[in-house]
C-alpha cells in the first residue's frame, strides 16, 4: 500500500516536465521576442510567422533549459533552492531531462525553417548550445564572470525573431537584446547576495562567494548605471517612441535608485527587493515596447 501511495500520479509527473523546461523563464523570453518581432514587421506580422517565431522561441528556450537541469542536477541537490526540482528530488531520471531537451531543440529547428527563416533557426540553435555548453558545462562552475558572459544565451530572442522577419539582424534587435545581457548581471547577483550560502555550498563561483558582498553590490551598481543608457537608446534610434520612453526612464531611475540603496545599506532584504524588483522591471520594459510598437503601427502619426 505505501508503494502505491508513493508513487507520482499523471498529473504531477506532466508537471514535473512542464518543469524541466522552466515555464516562467520561457515566459519572460517569450516577451523579450515580441516587440522586436512588432518591430521588424513594422506592426503585426501575418499569423503563421508570429505563431511560429514564438513557438520556436518557446521550444528553444525550453531545450536549453532541459539541459540545463540534466547538466546541474548534482549541484541543484546542493542547494536549497533547487533541491526540489525533478531530477534531483529523483521525481524523474536524467535521462528523460536529456531526451525531451533534444525533441525541443528538433522541434523548434523545424517550426522556425518551415515558418520563418533560417537564420532564425540557427540562431535559435546557437543559443541552446551557448547556454547548455558555455554557460552551463564551462562558465558555470569555473568563473566568477559565469553570470555576465552567460547572460548572452538569455538575450538572444529579440535576435531570433528580428531575423525570422528580416532574414538579418538589425540595430534595434542588438539594443534590445543588450537590454537584457546588461540586465542579467544585477539580476542575478542580487539573488546571489542573498543565496549566498546556497551556492558556496554548491560551489558554484558566483561573485559573493569569490569576490564578498561589498564588491558585488558595487558591481551591481555599475551594471545598473550601463543598463539605465541602452533601454533608453531604442528611442533616439526612432525604434520606440515616448509611450516606452518617458515610463522607461522612471523606471530606470527607480532600478538605479535600488541598486543604489542596496550598495549604502548592506541589507539582504534590500538584496531581495532589488531581485524581485528587477524581474518586474524587465517585464514592464518589454511589455512597453509591445505596447509602443502596436501604438505607432495602429497611429503611425502618434509616439513619433
Amino acid at each position: 500500500m505505501s508503494v502505491a501511495l508513493s508513487r507520482p500520479t499523471a498529473r504531477r509527473l506532466a508537471f514535473a516536465y512542464l518543469d524541466l523546461t522552466k515555464p516562467r523563464i520561457v515566459s519572460l523570453v517569450l516577451l523579450t521576442g515580441l516587440p522586436a518581432l512588432l518591430m521588424a514587421a513594422g506592426g503585426v506580422p501575418p499569423a503563421a510567422l508570429t505563431v511560429g517565431t514564438l513557438a520556436g522561441i518557446a521550444l528553444a528556450a525550453g531545450s536549453a533549459a532541459c539541459f540545463n537541469h540534466y547538466v546541474d542536477r548534482d549541484i541543484d541537490a546542493l542547494m536549497r533552492r533547487t533541491a526540489s526540482r525533478p531530477l534531483p528530488s529523483g521525481l524523474l531520471p536524467p535521462a528523460h531531462a536529456l531526451a525531451l531537451g533534444f525533441a525541443l531543440a528538433g522541434f523548434s529547428w523545424l517550426v522556425l525553417v518551415a515558418t520563418t527563416t533560417q537564420l532564425a533557426a540557427v540562431l535559435a540553435m546557437a543559443s541552446i548550445v551557448y547556454y547548455a555548453v558555455v554557460y552551463t558545462i564551462w562558465l558555470k562552475r569555473r568563473t566568477p564572470q559565469n553570470i555576465v558572459i552567460g547572460g548572452g544565451a538569455g538575450a538572444s530572442a529579440p535576435l531570433i525573431a528580428w531575423a525570422a522577419v528580416t532574414g538579418h539582424i538589425g540595430l534595434p534587435a542588438i539594443v534590445l537584446s543588450m537590454i537584457v545581457f546588461l540586465w542579467t548581471p544585477p539580476h542575478f547577483w542580487a539573488l546571489a547576495l542573498y543565496r549566498r550560502d546556497d551556492y558556496a555550498r554548491a560551489g558554484i563561483p558566483m561573485l559573493p562567494v569569490t569576490h564578498g558582498e561589498e564588491v558585488t553590490r558595487l558591481q551591481i551598481v555599475l551594471y545598473t548605471l550601463a543598463l539605465v543608457p541602452v533601454t533608453l537608446a531604442v528611442w533616439p534610434l526612432g525604434a520606440a517612441g515616448p509611450v516606452y520612453g518617458v515610463p522607461a526612464t522612471l523606471l530606470g531611475f527607480a532600478f538605479l535608485h535600488r541598486a543604489l540603496r542596496l550598495r549604502r545599506t548592506a541589507e539582504v532584504a534590500q538584496a531581495v527587493r532589488l531581485f524581485r524588483f528587477s524581474i518586474l522591471y524587465l517585464f514592464a520594459l518589454f511589455a512597453l515596447l509591445t505596447l509602443d510598437a502596436l501604438v505607432r503601427s495602429w497611429w503611425p502619426g502618434i509616439g513619433r
